[in-house]
């Protein structure tokens, strides 16, 4: 009986050759599948990829690798045989560093002409923006209406005694708003003073996590059980805190930091890694990434903004996503020189 059911398998594919009129070759034809590495907070609309996929009858495979430091430390490490066709996740404080490990190649999409210039950092273009946002310090408006503490406006205030015990950050040595936080106080108190605002900080009794999941789900009392009040994450935080409530709220349960020098202006991109064996396809890869129908899942999957300027923003999202109005914006090559430097200089500081 086993012999008539193995028969049977190569049976019918043939059969069903006979009537549709494939050919050997027809149902050998394989769809070619491109590898985009990607760090784990990646994604995207199920019809929105299927649509790419079936216009250009190949298949996309996200490979999902930790953080964005850690996915591009994999792309370095494995450049000589590169695990993935298009990386994307590297944003400006690893740019630099992922220049120098010429782990990419140019390409200059015609969807760039729909790309704010503002965000076009690499002008070689192996790396091109796809999205962007502000990260800063959030707060649980609930929290500061009933003690009736004032909300602080500016990150001086944050080391005044009564907002000592309230605030809790990310490690930048472990976490990218971390870092991003860190060149906030950089940028906004220089290279020297932004070593005592950190003292201030831990005399305030800041409080330390590894990343961001754990601040924002674990120690923020708006989201959380914990006692924080106040926590760095993103402007676009209180949007998602709007779309995900079982009932949406009239307002959003917090609110963003985001005056002059609060925030940090995190630019995420793309590029077709060296060694990719469907450059071709590599290419139209990018520029799904860049067009509108991938650009206008960005806002609401993972709540950046799309740096295409033609993509008209959700409605949730408009109302309560916010960009700072003075960011700090650091050229990603004075990022790569110092930012041991700072990342040590504040472990000295404040977990010392």
């Amino acid at each position: 009986m086993m012999k008539h059911k193995v028969a049977l398998l190569f049976v019918l594919p043939a059969a069903v050759c006979l009537l549709t009129g494939c050919t050997k070759k027809d149902a050998a034809v394989e769809v070619p599948v491109v590898t985009v590495m990607t760090h784990d907070s990646f994604s995207i609309g199920t019809e929105v990829l299927e649509r790419f996929e079936k216009e250009h009858a190949i298949r996309l495979r996200f490979l999902k690798s930790g953080d964005a430091g850690a996915a591009l430390n994999q792309a370095i490490l494995s450049k000589d045989h590169p695990l993935a066709d298009v990386f994307y996740g590297v944003d400006n404080t690893f740019m630099s560093r992922a220049l120098g490990a010429d782990i990419f190649v140019p390409y200059s999409s015609p969807l760039l002409a729909s790309i704010d210039e503002s965000l076009v950092l690499d002008k070689t273009h192996r790396l091109v923006p796809v999205d962007y946002g502000d990260v800063c310090v959030n707060y649980d408006r609930a929290w500061f209406e009933r003690t009736g503490l004032p909300v602080p406006g500016s990150l001086d205030d944050l080391v005044r005694p009564e907002y000592a015990g309230l605030l809790v950050v990310e490690n930048p040595a472990t976490s990218s708003p971390g870092l991003a936080f860190l060149l906030a106080t950089v940028g906004t108190f220089g290279e020297v003073d932004f070593v005592e605002f950190w003292q201030a900080l831990k005399k305030n009794r800041v409080l330390v996590t590894d990343g961001w999941e754990d601040a924002y789900w674990g120690k923020f009392s708006a989201t959380s059980k914990g006692g924080r009040p106040l926590v760095v994450s993103y402007a676009a935080s209180p949007a998602a805190e709007v779309y995900f409530a079982e009932q949406p709220p009239e307002s959003a349960p917090t609110a963003a930091m985001t005056g002059s020098g609060t925030a940090f202006r995190q630019i995420e991109f793309a590029g077709i890694l060296k060694g990719s064996r469907q450059p071709d396809l590599a290419r139209r890869v990018i520029d799904f990434l860049l067009d509108t129908p991938f650009q206008q899942e960005i806002p609401l999957k993972m709540f950046m903004f799309p740096a295409n300027k033609n993509v008209r923003l959700p409605e949730v999202f408009i109302e309560h996503a916010r960009l700072a109005s003075r960011p700090v914006i650091m050229d990603p090559e004075v990022i790569a020189q110092r930012r041991d430097a700072w990342i040590r200089a504040w472990t000295e500081t404040v977990l010392q």
